[in-house]
């Protein structure tokens, strides 16, 4: 049987007695797959996120990557994921080749691997000219698309994004799409937030719906929109909020 590249099992992360920002949370994602997280602000998904990528603790519950646990073996879940939040902080005085040199020599990327895939991933977010500049000199959308390519550099067994898409421009957004699909084809699993419910209606294989720390819905896309869109999904999570 083939094995999850990511299982969270009963996720629960309190920040006091009457809070608890995610509340028993299971999912899965395979290899292959593209798994969207969905849910209003505040809803639990980047305290999910940061507990998977190992930069939160938290209360119950289990999270493995490739079957290792992100609690007992750490350094192991680091090197097999890529981790890209809402907001990439980046060292302000490298160049930007040096920063993604210094992402492939953490995860011991070979010479010819990542001088492939860095000209490859730079053309298509068109920073080929601009990697001998200070990452200090490029636009919050630059700095995006180098946090990305640094993501990928080392072809990563689980990537997880945190709303990827936003501050992107179409063509870069497009391109995301396809390094996803591409990774993908290659054995990876992906899992990422989003509000741009139309970008995880037409790229997820899955999707898991959350509310107030709490799993509403998940399951296949063609499961979960029914015979609506998931738009209309959501909506209908949103008005029984109210």
């Amino acid at each position: 049987m083939m094995q999850a590249v990511l299982e969270i099992k009963n996720f629960t992360k309190a920040y006091s007695q009457e809070k608890k920002a995610a509340d028993h949370l299971s999912l899965t994602v395979m290899p292959g797959e593209i798994h969207g997280f969905i849910g209003h602000n505040g809803a639990g998904k980047t305290t999910t996120i940061r507990a998977v990528v190992g930069v939160m603790d938290f209360d119950e519950g289990e999270i493995l990557i490739a079957g290792h646990s992100v609690k007992r073996e750490p350094v192991i879940c680091k090197l097999l994921t890529a981790y890209i939040p809402d907001n990439p902080d980046l060292y302000d005085y490298v160049t930007g080749i040096q920063y993604l040199n210094y992402m492939a020599d953490m995860f011991s990327v070979d010479k010819t691997h990542r001088e492939e895939r860095i000209a490859k991933y730079a053309e298509w977010f068109g920073l080929t000219g601009s990697l001998g500049n200070l990452v200090s000199s490029y636009s919050h959308g630059m700095k995006q698309k180098l946090a990305l390519i640094g993501a990928f550099v080392h072809k990563p067994k689980l990537l997880v994004l945190d709303e990827p898409f936003v501050g992107l421009d179409p063509e870069a957004a497009f391109h995301l799409k396809k390094i996803m699909r591409e990774l993908c084809s290659q054995g990876s699993g992906i899992f990422f937030s989003t509000h741009v419910l139309d970008v995880a209606e037409k790229l997820c294989d899955k999707v898991s719906i959350i509310k107030q720390g709490k799993m509403v819905i998940s399951g296949s896309m063609e499961d979960v929109r029914g015979s609506g869109s998931l738009e209309d999904v959501f909506m209908e999570v949103v008005e029984h909020e109210k």
